[in-house]
This record gives C-alpha cells, sequence and structure tokens, in this order.
C-alpha cells in the first residue's frame, strides 16, 4: 500500500491556487440542477465566503438561470443548446432593471468548459453525465480547485483526471465521499483498512429479481430518502449509483477495489465509513441533506457553520444496516469488475447504462432490462488493450460505441416484447 500512487483526494492537503482576503471566487456548472440550487442556497447564505462568477446550464430552465445570475450578479452565463439564447436574452432582461447590464452570454457545447478555465478559485462541477469529462478536464488544467459532483467524469476518463490534477485539488461533493473525505482526516493512509460506502437500496430494496420484472418508471422515481434528478434517481434505484460510487472511491483513494465494501443503510443517516487497522470504525453522519458535502466542497479546509441540518440527540431513531443482495442488483459487481478492467471499459459501462436509462424512462426497456443490456455491452467490449495511454479521443470513441449497441440491444428487446 505504501507504494501505491498518492490518492487524488487527501484531506491532509490543502489545494489553495488563489490565497487572499475576501469571498472565494466560484464558477457553478449545472446551476439549475439539484447540486447547483443547493449550491446557491450555501453561497446566499454566505457572502462573506463566496462570490459566484458565472453560471452553466444546460438550457431546459433559462427562467430559473437568468433569475440565478441576477440574484447572484454574475459576469457570465453559459448554455450547452445555443437555440435558447433569445429566450435567455429574454429571461435575463426581464431579471434585470432598465439600463443594468447583463451577462454575458456564451453557448454551446464546449460553454461550460469554457467556464471551467476561467479565473475563479473553484469549479463546482454539477453536471450530470460523461459530459462532464471535458469542464474537468479544463479546471484541473487551468489550476482551479475542482468542487466534484459529477462522478461520471472521473470514472470514465480515471487516467486522465489522474494526470492532470494536483495533490488536494480535487475535493468531492458526493455525499458518500465527502464523507470517506472526512473520516480519512482522522488517520494515516496506511491506517485504513477498508473502506465502507453506504447505500440507501432505493426504492426496491428488499425486492427480489424477479419482483422487479414489472416495475414502472414512477416506482423507480420514488426514492425514499432523497431528491435528485431523474437519472440518478434512477441509477439509484438500480444501485448503478453505487457503482459508479465504488470506481470513484478506488480512483479519488487508491484503495484496492476488494477492500472497498457496500453496505445498505435505508435511512442514509451514515453517508459512508472507514475502517482503520486498529479495529476502530468512523462514520460521518447528518440527515439526508446535499448542502453538507456542497460545504466541504467549496469550503474546505474550513467549515461552512449551519451549512446543513443537525440531528436531534434528544429524541430516539434506529440506524439499520443490511448486506448488499447482489443478486437483485448486480450493478455494483459488475462496475467492479469493469473498474478492474480500466482503460474505456468504465466509460463503455456508463454510456451503455445513460443509454438503457433513457431507453427504460422512454418505456421501450423494462427495469431488468437495464442491467442485462448493459452487462451484455460490457462483455461484448471485451478487455480494453493495455499499455497505451488512455486518450480523450479513446473515451469518446469508447462512449459512441456502447451507446450505439446498448440502442440497438434496445430496439431488439422492445420488438421482441411486442411480438410476445
Amino acid at each position: 500500500m505504501t507504494d501505491a500512487p498518492a490518492p487524488l483526494a487527501d484531506p491532509h492537503l490543502v489545494y489553495d491556487p488563489v490565497a487572499g482576503d475576501g469571498p472565494k471566487d466560484v464558477v457553478i456548472l449545472g446551476s439549475t440542477g439539484s447540486i447547483g440550487t443547493q449550491a446557491i442556497d450555501l453561497v446566499l447564505r454566505n457572502p462573506d465566503r463566496f462570490r459566484v462568477t458565472a453560471l452553466s446550464a444546460n438550457g431546459g430552465r433559462v427562467a430559473l438561470l437568468a433569475e440565478q445570475a441576477r440574484l447572484l450578479r454574475v459576469r457570465t452565463v453559459a448554455v450547452a443548446r445555443e437555440d435558447v439564447v433569445p429566450a435567455l436574452r429574454e429571461a435575463l432582461s426581464a431579471q434585470y432593471g432598465p439600463g443594468e447590464p447583463l451577462p454575458e452570454i456564451l453557448a454551446g457545447k464546449d460553454a461550460a468548459t469554457r467556464l471551467a478555465a476561467s479565473d475563479c478559485h473553484t469549479v463546482l462541477n454539477g453536471i450530470t453525465g460523461s459530459i462532464g469529462l471535458a469542464p474537468t478536464l479544463a479546471a484541473l488544467e487551468a489550476g482551479r480547485t475542482l468542487a466534484l459532483a459529477n462522478k461520471e467524469s472521473l470514472i470514465v476518463g480515471g487516467p486522465l483526471v489522474r494526470a492532470l490534477a494536483a495533490p488536494g485539488q480535487i475535493i468531492p461533493v458526493d455525499s458518500e465521499h465527502a464523507a470517506l473525505f472526512q473520516a480519512l482526516a482522522a488517520g494515516t493512509r496506511a491506517d485504513v483498512r477498508k473502506l465502507v460506502v453506504t447505500a440507501s437500496g432505493g426504492p426496491f430494496r428488499g425486492r427480489t429479481r424477479e419482483q422487479l420484472a414489472d416495475v414502472t418508471v414512477e416506482d423507480a422515481l420514488a426514492h425514499p430518502t432523497w431528491a435528485m434528478g431523474p437519472v440518478i434517481t434512477i441509477n439509484s434505484a438500480t444501485l448503478v449509483n453505487k457503482g459508479l460510487e465504488v470506481i470513484e472511491a478506488h480512483l479519488l483513494y487508491d484503495i484496492p477495489f476488494d477492500r472497498i465494501e457496500v453496505v445498505v443503510h435505508p435511512q442514509s443517516y451514515v453517508h459512508s465509513m472507514v475502517e482503520f487497522t486498529d479495529g476502530s470504525t468512523l462514520a460521518q453522519a447528518t440527515p439526508p441533506d446535499m448542502r453538507g458535502p456542497i460545504a466541504i466542497g467549496l469550503g474546505w479546509p474550513e467549515r461552512i457553520p449551519d451549512a446543513a441540518p443537525v440531528f436531534d440527540w434528544s429524541k430516539a431513531s434506529t440506524w439499520e444496516f443490511f448486506p448488499l443482495d447482489n443478486e437483485a442488483f448486480p450493478s455494483v459487481n459488475l462496475a467492479r469488475h469493469v473498474g478492474e478492467l480500466a482503460g474505456t471499459a468504465p466509460a463503455v459501462f456508463n454510456a451503455a447504462n445513460e443509454e438503457c436509462v433513457e431507453a427504460f424512462r422512454a418505456g421501450a426497456l423494462p427495469f431488468n432490462g437495464i442491467m442485462e443490456t448493459v452487462t451484455r455491452v460490457v462483455e461484448e467490449h471485451g478487455t480494453p488493450a493495455t499499455g497505451t495511454p488512455l486518450t480523450v479521443s479513446d473515451v469518446l470513441e469508447a462512449e459512441t460505441w456502447a451507446r450505439k449497441r446498448a440502442r440497438e440491444l434496445t430496439v431488439r428487446t422492445a420488438s421482441a416484447e411486442a411480438r410476445a
């Protein structure tokens, strides 16, 4: 273990690209999503600590984006969809007073990437999906602190991210990895025996594979403890999200896959745990709320007072832990497999899953068909070539193939069901 490379995320190291007094300048990518809106709530409550200079979003909620821009008085607003620029300009004009200068507008697929490299202290990457890879790389290359909520960019581009990231430059924002990050501060890397990643179990905890055959999209979106976007919520129902988090934990902390355990914790109070070699286990616990992990990502090494709710320890409560049912939810073991394969295998896994989730949401694939199709795509991809460095074009090519193959298999599944 002592010969392994240094971890990407280390609570003992502080990377400060722009040291100085005054609020930290922050760029928020994915500002109209769940992470982005909660980050803005935190910023507005702490104007002495943070100043948002730019926002990016896909472009589906221009009214909200314009409102955020006005509240934060940002310099730049970016949207991935060029077709919404007229609507965004109109929404901004409605928010700002007569004669007030409007923020600069960037548009296009590379708009978020351009913002990630702009002048700031911290970039919060709250984009969903592997499209967050280019902004992640841009932020790291520009020397910004990266508050990383976009786990997919690390998973699909692990070696690329590792090659660019300086010690302490990445602060994880996922609740599980923010928990591990904090617990790891209690000891040295050599003291760590095991990482324990907790899972709520999603809406289908306790069901068998057979009982999952006919669940609906509405069933899958009814998460018992977390309010998230539809893709992440369905990934939580299949536990693909937990599989991605296992890969992420391996990449962030350089702990082997056989020393990363997943346990089901329905209450979602304990966000993850670190077991040390002396037998002690440190757990990080808060009520389910993402503002705590976001505050760690933006504020570390400082803690932000009253960032998130706290427990009322005077009230009785029960905290439960159960083993993961790998037969009903094979996604975690498949994620371990692609993580160990490395190369483009994680990108194939993630891209195929994104396509299958969309097919499930559209009614073209049954729930169990998500993992059945992803598994087949991973198997057809085979073992990645070794000995050559991974490139961005490798990742993009693998993703393109995986998405195309997943769509082909989805069409076949839908046709077979129609004939049945």
